[in-house]
């Protein structure tokens, strides 16, 4: 797949397949974010994978998939595996570190869904929990989660009719995503 067809047809997946994905392609996967564009190539990223089912069944409860709805998916339908992306504080800006995180977590999304693995980027979870179940040492910050795995549902992006960004299920449990069309979002030359 050409890598523009594989930016378009990415979507978030929030349901997998009980299915486990190989240590080779989730190491793919970290490669794939360490590589990405870094402010000042500072790198202050670290990645965490989180592949044992135990500990995936441990974060679950502790993660919000869907923010616009009240839904979780089944326990049976979570996640295969987590990579937490850290930063260490003492080596960037904290101005500078969302970018980076976003790089990071932009390419391992587009790197899984090229090997046909879904993923959810997460920013909504107990943090402390979660650090205190990674053992993440001081001065490193848990910035955002992506799930990975088969995905078990299809996501589709539609063209906005309404003003509403909010993503909605239907009756098959499929996703469908407004977005603003290329024609509104795009100028030429001045605003």
């Amino acid at each position: 797949m050409k890598l523009y067809d594989l930016i378009i047809s990415r979507r978030t997946i929030r349901e997998f397949q009980n299915k486990p994905i190989s240590r080779k392609m989730l190491k793919q996967f970290v490669n794939a974010g360490r590589l990405a564009p870094q402010a000042a190539n500072r790198q202050p990223l670290e990645f965490v994978v989180i592949d044992d089912p135990n500990i995936c069944g441990e974060i679950f409860p502790l993660v919000k998939l869907a923010g616009y709805l009240e839904w979780k998916p089944a326990a049976e339908k979570q996640p295969a595996a987590y990579i937490a992306i850290v930063a260490n504080k003492e080596l960037q800006k904290p101005t500078w570190i969302p970018y980076d995180v976003a790089l990071a977590s932009g390419n391992i999304c587009l790197a899984a869904w090229e090997e046909g693995i879904g993923s959810c980027m997460i920013g909504a979870f107990n943090k402390g929990k979660i650090d205190e179940l990674l053992k993440l040492p001081e001065g490193h910050n848990l910035t955002l989660l992506v799930a990975l795995g088969y995905p078990d549902q299809t996501s589709v992006a539609e063209e906005m009719e309404t003003d509403s960004v909010k993503y909605w299920r239907d009756e098959n449990g499929n996703f469908h995503v407004p977005k603003r069309s290329l024609d509104k979002v795009t100028h030429y030359n001045k605003f």
